[in-house]
């Protein structure tokens, strides 16, 4: 049996900011620390167990949010530059009136996985790539829970990749979360299936 709780990063300064993300690296807010702690404690109360291996993003958001795990866990967290937000290129950190002026629509009928929203921005195809490779080697690990920190758009590519779809058919596929959402990946003993339990679960938030 193996349990991966994938934690989306708490509120960040460029969402109070209201920029782009990406790989625009700012802080928590501290509204998102203490989201941060309180999503760590309600998880250490259902999981029951120290020292689970907490893999990030190196970003400071999702690595300041792990570090929050790390303290009530009693964990080291691990950082993996994959497990980045997909990089906007030239719009991380510009905000939504840049954003609509520069956007480059995805196409209807045409490659989506290798299209680019903006200059210098990863394609879906960039992203759902090296997403793949973190996951397959977090998953190989012997731990039977995990707690991975990452962004919110590239848990689209977790998921995925979790479920093992081939990065050629991650091109319209998209899942929907918010900051400290938790999203549970579960894989039984027996058959080795593979369940997606819930996505963006908040009810941790309201403890």
């Amino acid at each position: 049996m193996k349990n991966i709780y994938v934690v989306t990063h708490t509120e960040s300064i460029h969402h109070v900011q209201g920029l782009a993300g990406g790989w625009y690296d700012t802080s928590l807010t501290e509204n998102g620390r203490n989201q941060a702690r309180k999503i760590a404690v309600a998880l250490f109360s259902e999981i029951g167990e120290q020292n689970i291996p907490i893999y990030s993003s190196d970003l400071k958001r999702c690595a300041e949010t792990a570090e929050a795990f790390a303290e009530v866990f009693n964990s080291t967290v691990i950082l993996d530059r994959n497990l980045r937000e997909i990089s906007w290129g030239d719009a991380d950190g510009k905000n939504r009136e840049w954003i609509n002026k520069n956007v480059t629509p995805e196409p209807t009928d045409g490659n989506r996985l290798d299209h680019q929203l903006f200059r210098n921005s990863e394609s879906r195809r960039d992203a759902g790539t090296r997403i793949q490779s973190s996951i397959n080697q977090i998953v190989n690990m012997p731990d039977k829970n995990i707690i991975i920190v990452t962004h919110g758009f590239v848990l689209t590519f977790v998921i995925m990749a979790w479920l093992r779809i081939p990065v050629e058919n991650m091109d319209y596929c998209r899942f929907i979360t918010r900051p400290g959402g938790v999203t549970l990946l579960h894989e039984d003993d027996l058959f080795q299936n593979r369940f997606v339990m819930y996505i963006n679960k908040q009810d941790y938030l309201q403890n």
